[in-house]
């Protein structure tokens, strides 16, 4: 779904593209009510049109929202079919881990923040599922962690929940959710994550910005 400039999606007026995923696009926009630029990501059509997927995928927004953390990125409004972020300046640590590996320091002082973002999570059941260097926004003000609890592809949308904190989590065992080179067995298997499947990624991740190599180079999940 591609979004016009100028467009306003209730109070948010689009500005210009800036990238796309397995989620949707992803577009700078002005919030006019109150004067700041945000990031917007458009959902797939499923999530605009299934009454209950909709239903479901507020109530974990709602509960991802009050996730505040420096190391996290900030959800600040949902709408219908849309996301509103805070606007993020800098680099993925994808595109930084193509220019060369990090040194030492960078590596220790990224991955510490991501480990306390990942643990503020944790510490209120939610568990990310799609750890990788793309979801890592490198900026002035530290590293900021993507994407959290949110779907990664498919017509199924993740709990972000724990079972201890939601009553349908909205995946079923069996249901592969993530990018496989930086997945936990567990979940290459199908079964439901939990925290530890996201310090396996962070793992994997700091591997790779040490090496600047991936530590799992196949190309399917087998």
């Amino acid at each position: 779904m591609q979004v016009a400039a100028g467009t306003r999606l209730g109070p948010y007026e689009i500005v210009a593209p800036l990238g796309a995923g397995g989620m949707g696009e992803v577009y700078r926009a002005r919030d006019t009510r109150l004067d700041r630029d945000v990031a917007v990501k458009v959902l797939p059509a499923e999530f605009r049109t299934d009454a209950q997927l909709k239903i479901r995928f507020e109530r974990e927004a709602k509960t991802i929202s009050q996730l505040n953390h420096p190391h996290i990125c900030t959800l600040f409004d949902v709408g219908d079919g849309y996301l509103v972020m805070e606007m993020l300046e800098g680099e993925s640590l994808a595109d930084r881990i193509a220019k060369g590996p990090l040194p030492v320091e960078d590596v220790l002082r990224i991955g510490i923040q991501i480990a306390s973002a990942l643990d503020r999570a944790h510490r209120q059941g939610i568990v990310h599922r799609d750890l990788k260097p793309g979801n890592i926004m490198l900026t002035r003000s530290g590293a900021k962690l993507l994407d959290f609890g949110l779907a990664k592809g498919g017509a199924a949308l993740p709990s972000a929940l724990s079972q201890a904190t939601i009553q349908k989590p909205l995946t079923q065992e069996g249901t592969i959710i993530g990018t496989f080179q930086y997945m936990a067995p567990e979940q290459l298997e199908g079964h439901e994550a939990d925290p530890r499947s996201d310090i396996f990624a962070l793992g994997v991740v700091l591997y790779e910005m040490v090496t600047g190599k991936r530590a799992f180079e196949g190309k399917r999940p087998a």
